[in-house]
């Protein structure tokens, strides 16, 4: 089974810890660590950590590519990027491991030339073919975005939607200050392609919803080394749930072990099966 993911904002990851640190102040790292990013791409990295044959595409600037490169070929990833001329954007990541605080400085992507567009659409026309057989053969299908793409997404009609508590609130148009508020919102999503929407909720956990189910997964108590990356470890883990044909519960607990394991490492890689498993025995499960 090929997976494939889309990445059309990939980012650098300039990852700098410093402890204590303040705003306004000279503040001194530790050390400064340089990943390949995005969220597609991230998704990627873990599913292929989990033993899964990934192919990514999107665009890439050609000024920095080298670290993706370098990056796709140690997991064995198939790189199908579309090269554009100019630089792939760096995100700065600064982590106060002592405060378990991490600061993020997200900088805009640049837009690519017309035809660059033009080739990765042609790239792309391949998954959406896959994807539409797929549904024809009523395989799931997961969309995780943001914005009027997420909009747009919903749609188009995928099985499985993924927004955080912020995602949702743009497309409800209102703050969800309650679970009873988040669940209503997630439950409007629902319909006959959109089968189950999973909103993660940070350290509160994820809320999956169906139709006539929703449960709640929370996660346990850990040392917390970063944030990032969190959501995209929770869509690998869903993937890996649907391939396994797991029950909603055994979803949850395996979306969140995911999400748990990426933030108690400093690593962009998931820690090994036993320590995920370990996970996956600890998050609670409960009704709605």
């Amino acid at each position: 089974m090929k997976i494939a993911t889309v990445t059309l904002n990939p980012a650098i990851d300039q990852m700098v810890r410093v402890d204590n640190f303040q705003p306004n102040r000279v503040n001194r790292a530790r050390t400064l660590k340089f990943d390949a990013s995005g969220k597609g791409v991230n998704v990627a990295s873990f599913l292929a950590d989990y033993g899964y044959d990934i192919a990514v595409t999107g665009y890439l600037g050609e000024a920095n590519v080298g670290i993706f490169e370098q990056f796709f070929a140690s997991k064995g990833i198939d790189d199908c990027f579309v090269r554009i001329p100019g630089n792939t954007r760096i995100n700065v990541k600064v982590v106060d491991e002592i405060n378990q605080q991490t600061t993020d400085i997200n900088m805009p992507g640049q837009s690519p030339p017309e035809e660059a567009m033009s080739t990765l659409l042609q790239t792309i026309e391949i998954y959406a073919t896959i994807i539409t057989q797929l549904k024809r053969q009523k395989k799931r299908i997961i969309l995780d975005t943001s914005g009027e793409a997420l909009r747009e997404g919903i749609r188009a009609g995928p099985t499985i939607v993924k927004p955080n508590i912020d995602e949702l609130h743009y497309l409800i148009g209102h703050p969800l200050t309650s679970e009873a508020e988040i669940q209503q919102a997630a439950h409007q999503l629902l319909n006959e392609d959109i089968e189950l929407v999973v909103v993660s909720m940070g350290r509160q956990g994820a809320m999956l919803v169906e139709q006539a189910t929703t449960l709640i997964a929370t996660p346990p108590e850990v040392a917390v080394k970063k944030t990032f990356g969190a959501g995209d470890a929770m869509v690998a883990g869903l993937v890996t749930a649907q391939i396994q044909g797991l029950s909603l519960a055994d979803c949850g607990r395996l979306a969140t072990a995911f999400s748990v394991g990426t933030i108690a490492h400093l690593s962009y890689e998931l820690p090994p099966r036993d320590v995920l498993w370990q996970y996956f025995h600890q998050v609670y499960i409960r009704n709605y």
